[in-house]
């Protein structure tokens, strides 16, 4: 299958920050390795004038998330931390969209729709298709995907560009599953029309 990228298609890329790369807060096991096809990705987007789109957890100090505040993860992407950051080794153009998600102390959001403007800037632009990579294929991609698919969105997971947290072995191929059955197609680079290798 070869899918042609247009500029009614838009990539989302899903939380690639500092705290859930290796060294982090909270890491996805090996979740750097998919930076630089993320990268390839970016550049096929961007020859095409077609929009970018980064999220990112932006959580307050209190965010209930944190395991001190009766979530279940350790505290993470605080805002203004260098946690929080976007990875610099992800080579977003200047006129990415950067999306805050999980900003309010009392709601957790793992989809790039909940509680933001994704969806009001995707339908400003006429998108009707969504490439959607990152971190953590088991949490915050596939509530993002399932997020698309139920706005209408035709959606695309990319498999090639995302890495599950497995806080329970075999989440990962879970949510994947889960995707596939709401709708969502799996692709790779490869699938891509025009994507270098």
């Amino acid at each position: 299958m070869k899918v042609k990228i247009s500029k009614k298609d838009a990539l989302i890329v899903v939380d690639v920050q500092n705290d859930f790369l290796p060294g982090g807060a909270l890491p996805v096991p090996n979740g750097n390795e998919i930076i630089p096809v993320l990268n390839k990705y970016i550049d096929l987007f961007t020859q095409v004038g077609a929009p970018i789109f980064a999220t990112r957890d932006w959580h307050p100090e209190n965010h209930i998330s944190f395991k001190g505040n009766g979530g279940i993860w350790p505290r993470h992407c605080v805002q203004w931390t260098k946690g929080a950051e976007i990875s610099s080794e992800l080579r977003l153009p200047p006129d990415t969209f950067i999306i805050n998600k999980g900003d309010r102390p009392e709601l957790e959001a793992y989809s790039g729709f909940q509680g933001t403007l994704l969806d009001t800037l995707l339908k400003e632009r006429g998108i009707k298709r969504v490439f959607i990579g990152g971190l953590a294929t088991d949490y915050c991609v596939k509530h993002t995907v399932l997020g698309a698919l139920n706005l209408g969105y035709t959606t695309f997971f990319l498999s090639d560009a995302s890495k599950g947290v497995n806080l329970h072995p075999g989440d990962s191929e879970k949510a994947v599953f889960e995707m596939l059955l709401n709708g969502a197609v799996s692709v790779t680079l490869s699938d891509l029309e025009g994507a270098v290798r």
